[in-house]
């Protein structure tokens, strides 16, 4: 019996050092070397300090800025831990709200929001990502008609001409990788960045 248990016990350990350790290891040196950036969490610093990462979306709110996806991450209620309170853009607790596009807590919050948007700027229709959350309710990119709709806003909360702000989103849209795979995007935090650049 023992002759049978031997072999198995040394291949889950053989394994585990590879797959568990070795790997591992062996791939986070090779990131460090060829994308440390990237390996990092691409985190972004102003000043000598991190504000961020362009991998996870922030919650702006002011109308100085442009704003991202919604969010639709929660925490537990510090009140009452047996419920959850929205915390948009909470890293630690990735999740999108599951509500079928049937279910009327959805409805009525798309509606809502589309309300409020249709209100800042009437002149043009909607862009759907800027009324609905990413699967992972972290995304920290919007589409180029996001941007663009929310120009009329921050042109006028920042007292600068549209021209020069619908031109600085053009010089943020980032294109498709490799020109196939994606699609257009723009980062909310690299382009309001380049909006408290301006000058």
């Amino acid at each position: 019996m023992l002759r049978q248990f031997r072999p198995a016990l040394l291949m889950i350990v053989v394994m585990t050092v590879i797959t568990g350790l070795i790997y591992p290891l062996g791939m986070t040196g090779i990131a460090q070397l060829v994308f440390p950036h990237q390996a990092n969490g691409s985190l972004i610093e102003k000043d000598g300090k991190v504000i961020g990462s362009t991998l996870i979306g922030q919650n702006f709110t002011s109308d100085k800025y442009f704003h991202g996806r919604p969010s639709a991450t929660t925490e537990p209620d510090p009140k009452d831990p047996t419920k959850t309170v929205p915390v948009p853009y909470a890293a630690d607790n990735s999740a999108a709200s599951n509500l079928a596009p049937t279910a009327q807590p959805l409805i009525d919050r798309v509606k809502a929001d589309a309300a409020k948007l249709q209100a800042e700027n009437p002149s043009a229709p909607v862009p759907v990502d800027l009324v609905t959350t990413s699967a992972s309710g972290l995304d920290p990119d919007i589409t180029p008609a996001g941007a663009f709709f929310q120009v009329p806003r921050v042109a006028k909360a920042r007292g600068l001409p549209e021209d020069r702000v619908h031109q600085l989103v053009q010089d943020n849209i980032q294109g498709r990788t490799l020109g196939i795979i994606g699609e257009p995007h723009v980062n909310v935090l690299k382009l309001n960045l380049a909006l408290d650049a301006m000058k």
